[in-house]
This record gives structure tokens, C-alpha cells and sequence, in this order.
């Protein structure tokens, strides 16, 4: 019993740096994108800070990763949305998107940190530190699932709002009233495993783009 609440300590541990800064970053970079193009809506209720007690959702960012963990199973979370008021936007179709889009993108340049912090140690000869290249192996994966699972265009997640600056009317307001919905259409897709075949191999390949980009050993 004591063995597993050390090792599950330990993982914690390693998980919880790189998933905090994923969230915090991720919902930071919406709102700087957002008053970029004329919201300030998250500026006027202290969202623009790096402190993860803005961000983080008792559920989503601690409750439901923990459980992910010690049950080995895929981490998966959330924060706190950062709010965006579209309509203060200068272009409020075109500008959702880059809003939304930000997010994703902010993990892949953090997947990108995390593997050059990787490299850097491999090639220092620092492999025995196993804790911190574990730190830094998931702060890649984390990213990489982060970004590559936002993107998806189902509702509320960040995919869908970029797909909707870029429908029509008619089919915007489809996703509009699928939202309250989406999590559950999504946690449904994961269960079935529906997803896997699609997310399998994208987050295989932007993996593999981290390693060859940042010059990580995997051998």
C-alpha cells in the first residue's frame, strides 16, 4: 500500500508542472490574443496572469487528472475558460478563430520547450536525473494531446470555434446549439474509442515532429 501511494506521489509529481503550465498558458494565450484584436474582457477580471489559481478548475485541472493517473489511464482536463466577448472583437468571425486557434497553439510551442529542455539534458549527460526527464517527456506529450485534441471541431472545444468562423450562418448556429452537449458527445466518442484512429495518428506524427525539431534522443 505505501509502495503505491509513493509511486502515485511520484507520478503526480512529475504530471503536475507541465499540465498546470499547459492549462495556464493555454487560457492566458486566448486572452492576450483576444484584447490583440479588441476584447478585453479577460484583462478586466485578472485572467492575464500566469497565476494557476485563475485558472484552475477544481475538476478539471486536479480532480479528473489525478483520477486519470491512478488509474493509468490517458490524462485528459480542463481550466477555467478564459471569457471572450466576440461581439467587442473588430472582426468578430475572423478574430474567434485567431482567438481560438491560440490556445493549441501556444501548447505546441510549450511541447517544443519541453523537448529542447530534453535534449538539452540528454546532450549535458544528465540522463541518471530520470525524475526530470520524465518531467520533460510528459511535458511534450501533454502538449502535443492538449493542441491536438483543442483542435477538434466539436463543441466547446477550441476546433469548433475556428470552424465556426468559417461556416455558414446556418451551420454556425448548429454548433451553437450543440454546445451544451459537446462534452458529452466527446467523452462519448473516447469511451467508444471512436476517436482513437484519428487521434492516434496525429498525435503520432506532431510527436514526431517535436523530437526531430528539437534533436531529442529516443533510443
Amino acid at each position: 500500500m505505501a509502495d503505491n501511494l509513493i509511486h502515485f506521489l511520484v507520478t503526480v509529481s512529475i504530471w503536475a508542472i507541465p499540465m498546470v503550465l499547459a492549462f495556464t498558458v493555454h487560457e492566458v494565450t486566448h486572452g492576450f490574443v483576444a484584447r490583440r484584436y479588441g476584447d478585453d474582457t479577460a484583462e478586466r477580471l485578472g485572467r492575464l496572469t500566469l497565476n494557476p489559481l485563475k485558472h484552475i478548475d477544481p475538476v478539471g485541472t486536479v480532480a479528473i487528472p489525478s483520477l486519470a493517473l491512478l488509474l493509468n489511464i490517458p490524462v485528459i482536463g480542463w481550466a477555467k475558460p478564459v471569457p471572450v466577448n466576440q461581439s467587442k472583437l473588430r472582426d468578430p468571425r475572423a478574430d474567434m478563430a485567431k482567438v481560438a486557434a491560440a490556445g493549441p497553439a501556444s501548447n505546441l510551442v510549450q511541447a517544443l520547450l519541453w523537448g529542447l529542455l530534453l535534449a538539452a539534458l540528454q546532450r549535458l549527460g544528465l540522463g541518471h536525473v530520470s525524475w526530470l526527464l520524465a518531467m520533460c517527456s510528459a511535458g511534450i506529450l501533454v502538449n502535443v494531446l492538449f493542441a491536438v485534441f483543442n483542435m477538434l471541431p466539436i463543441p466547446p472545444l477550441d476546433g469548433s470555434r475556428v470552424l465556426h468562423s468559417f461556416v455558414s450562418p446556418g451551420f454556425a448556429r448548429v454548433l451553437d446549439r450543440l454546445e451544451p452537449f459537446g462534452f458529452f458527445v466527446l467523452f462519448g466518442l473516447l469511451y467508444a474509442g471512436v476517436l482513437n484512429p484519428v487521434l492516434g495518428p496525429i498525435l503520432a506524427a506532431v510527436q514526431r515532429m517535436i523530437v526531430a525539431l528539437t534533436g531529442v534522443e529516443t533510443g
